[in-house]
Formats: C-alpha cells, structure tokens, sequence
C-alpha cells in the first residue's frame, strides 16, 4: 500500500514539534525562537519547492534543468562559505569544490546509464551531492581554522627550516580532509542495520519493491562517497594556501 499523506496528517505530524519546544523551554536552552522560526521556513520552502519542482518536470527542458542544478550549487557554497572567517575567496573554492563533485558524480551516473537527464532525477541528486559537499566542506573549513590556530608554532618551525607551505601544511590538511570525509565513511558502514537512508525509506513508502530500493540505495551510498571525496580535498586544497600571505608567511 502507497503512503498517503492528507492535510490533518500533516497537522497531526506537526504537534510534534510541541516536543522540541517543550523541551527547549524545560531545559532553558533558549532555541524555542529558531524552532518556530526554522519550522515556518521549512514548510513555506518546501511549498514553494513543490511548485516550482512541479514546474519544472512539466516543462522537461535541459537548460532549465542545469540552472536549478546550477542554483543549488551556489546556495551551496555560499553556506559552505560560512564555515570559515580566514577564506577571503570562500565562495569561489567552495563553488569549484561543489561543482566538481556533483559534475563528476553525476557524469559517471549518466555515463553508466544509472540514472537519465531528466529534471526529476538529476535536480533532487544534484541536491544530495550538494548537499553533502557542503557538509564536508564545511567540516573541513573548521578543522582547518582549529589546526592552523592550534599547530601555528610547528608550521612556523617547519617554515624556518626551509619547507614550503605545501609540506608544511600536510599534517592539516590530510586531517582536514579525513574530518570532511569521515561523516560520509561512518554513515556508509551503517547503513542498513542502524539507518535506512531517506531514498531507500521513501521509496519503501511509494510502494517500491524492498530489493528495488536497497539497489538505488547503494547507487547513492556510491555517489555520495564519490562526491564528499572530490570536494574536501579541492576545498582543502585550496583553501590552505589562503591561510598563507604573497611571502608564503602565515597569517596571524
């Protein structure tokens, strides 16, 4: 049997969110303002969304297609950007990352005929590697900003001896990139047994063969190791050199 999901559904299932503000009221943690205000967002995104998505399949155009695809990306790295204060070009690695990860992932896919270029399947994949990217990227961002405050003597060290600020980086920026990626690995090792990803249960819930959703699963535990690789080590790899001054001096 299909899920069905009515309005009074909908107005039932949101008296949930009585229990997060309950519990932030008891607790005193001060976030009953960003739950109201995170819920009305979300629902008037989603609608909004649900419209223009609807749109767009009616109308099935390639070009239409790559710039909603092209839209998500830049959302994308303009909140990858924000998880560092030390990225004067922020936005652009971010883009590039993004980009990168999502066009090569997605190529393979189509590539190998997995998936079709079609709004309804490359718009809502292109969300997924985004999305993960962005994730990763920011992870990296951060434990970049916490490793150059916290290692600062020993890369200057390095630097005095006479390494560049490739080799004298590396440390960080191979942990930068196992903390981006490490999420994606852990997520991958339990899927099935602790978690049943959102694709597999929604497709369970449209009335899709078990085995059917287990197999576009596994496509997307493929992809979105594939795409959190690419991105946290361009990201990384550019952002690094950004912590550095025109003289290959570290910034303060």
């Amino acid at each position: 049997m299909n899920l069905a999901v009515n309005d009074l559904s909908l107005l039932f299932a949101s008296m949930l969110v009585i229990v997060a503000l309950l519990i932030s009221y008891k607790e005193k943690l001060g976030f009953t303002k960003d739950i109201i205000i995170s819920v009305c967002r979300a629902v008037i995104q989603l609608i909004l969304v649900g419209y223009l998505l609807k749109y767009i399949f009616q109308v099935d155009n390639k070009i239409v297609t790559i710039v909603m695809a092209g839209v998500i990306i830049i959302n994308a790295a303009l909140n990858a950007k924000k998880r560092s204060n030390h990225l004067k070009n922020g936005f652009l690695i971010s883009f590039i990352a993004i980009v990168c990860s999502t066009g090569v992932t997605i190529g393979v896919l189509v590539f190998s005929g997995a998936i079709r270029f079609i709004p309804s399947q490359i718009i809502p994949i292109s969300g997924m590697i985004a999305s993960n990217s962005m994730v990763a990227i920011g992870l990296c961002y951060r434990n970049m900003d916490s490793l150059f405050h916290d290692q600062r003597q020993a890369v200057l060290e390095k630097l005095a001896l006479g390494a560049d600020i490739k080799l004298a980086s590396q440390s960080i920026v191979r942990a930068s990139i196992r903390t981006g990626m490490a999420p994606t690995i852990d997520s991958a090792k339990t899927v099935g047994i602790v978690s049943l990803p959102g694709m597999m249960s929604g497709l369970i819930f449209a009335g899709v063969d078990p085995v059917h959703a287990i197999k576009y699963q596994i496509m997307v535990t493929f992809m979105l190791l594939s795409a959190t690789s690419i991105g946290s080590v361009i990201a990384t790899y550019f952002a690094y050199k950004e912590y550095y001054n025109e003289r290959k001096q570290l910034i303060s």
